[in-house]
């Protein structure tokens, strides 16, 4: 057993994420663990770009509200408590909504190294209409 002292919460970059968001790194499996764990907070209206993981994803939120949205259009509202996952390959992005900031441990494996092949930034409409699809 070890105890893993809290790494220090940064600033995600703008290359994979739009608006304000902070990751608290959580944990990175060494051989044969392929475990990557982080805690993400995200302000009102951030988000991820579009991506997708190896073998999969697990978001579990734990304050807020969110979305997480796929390419052929299904959107899923994640409030604290919920856990969504995304299969290998499929596509998709996470964020806050437009009014709540939103926190998730974000849970995947690594596949030799690669955890995520990122994508575009979700445009501004693509964010929209998520929200309101999210809203019915």
């Amino acid at each position: 057993m070890e105890l893993i002292p809290p790494a220090p919460t940064a600033k995600a970059p703008k290359e994979r994420f739009t608006g304000d968001v902070y990751l608290t790194p959580l944990h990175a499996g060494e051989a044969p663990s392929r475990l990557i764990a982080a805690l993400v907070r995200f302000t009102p209206g951030a988000r991820t770009n579009w991506h997708s993981h190896p073998l999969g994803q697990t978001l579990h939120c734990t304050d807020g509200t969110g979305l997480v949205a796929t390419r052929d259009g299904n959107v899923i509202r994640m409030r604290a408590g919920d856990t969504v996952h995304t299969p290998p390959g499929e596509e998709h992005w996470h964020g806050a909504t437009p009014d709540t900031m939103m926190g998730h441990l974000a849970l995947a494996e690594h596949d030799d190294g690669s955890g995520a092949t990122w994508a575009e930034p979700v445009t501004e409409q693509d964010y929209e209409t998520a929200t309101k699809q999210a809203s019915r």
